[in-house]
């Protein structure tokens, strides 16, 4: 997976997508619940809440991958003993981290996720081809490998704005 050129391509265009379309939505849009929460007593999410929670896995899969590099065993700090158990963690770890940031501007969070950004693009000029294809025990995103996980922080992204698209499109016509 080890395609530098890539990642760094598929990071910046998805990055310049996800800014113009959430400089896009007006302040009503930007606070509507459009998407249900992963955590059975978290509250809807709207695409100021996806926003923020694109902070927090930014930055935790570079963490991850710089504990890959420095030796670390299980990078991937997730608790629970079963994969429902460490989904539902993720699920709870996500809502507190959006709930965290409730009432943060647009721009605030951007400019945020623009400091991210610049960590993980620093990590990336950091890394040798090698360690980019370095697996990151326990990861289950693309395959796995530092690089993989890299380049899925984009793909994460554009997840995040069609969940967004489709919940609005679905309020829209009144299909809540």
């Amino acid at each position: 997976m080890a395609d530098r050129v890539r990642i760094l391509a598929s990071l910046a265009n998805q990055r310049a997508e996800l800014e113009a379309r959430y400089r896009s939505f007006d302040d009503e849009t930007l606070d509507t619940p459009c998407t249900s929460s992963e955590d059975p007593d978290g509250s809807a999410w709207s695409p100021r809440d996806h926003l923020a929670h694109l902070l927090r896995i930014e930055a935790a899969f570079v963490a991850m991958a710089k504990a890959t590099v420095a030796g670390d065993d299980e990078p991937v700090k997730i608790p629970g003993s079963s994969w429902e158990e460490r989904l539902q963690a993720v699920h709870r770890a996500n809502e507190e981290h959006v709930e965290g940031l409730r009432g943060r501007s647009v721009d605030e969070l951007l400019a945020e996720l623009t400091s991210t950004r610049d960590v993980t693009l620093d990590a990336l000029d950091e890394l040798t081809d090698e360690q980019l294809d370095l697996p990151i025990p326990g990861a289950p995103w693309g395959d796995g490998s530092i690089g993989s996980v890299l380049w899925t922080i984009a793909h994460h992204e554009r997840q995040h704005l069609l969940w967004v698209d489709e919940g609005l499109d679905a309020l829209a016509l009144g299909e809540e």
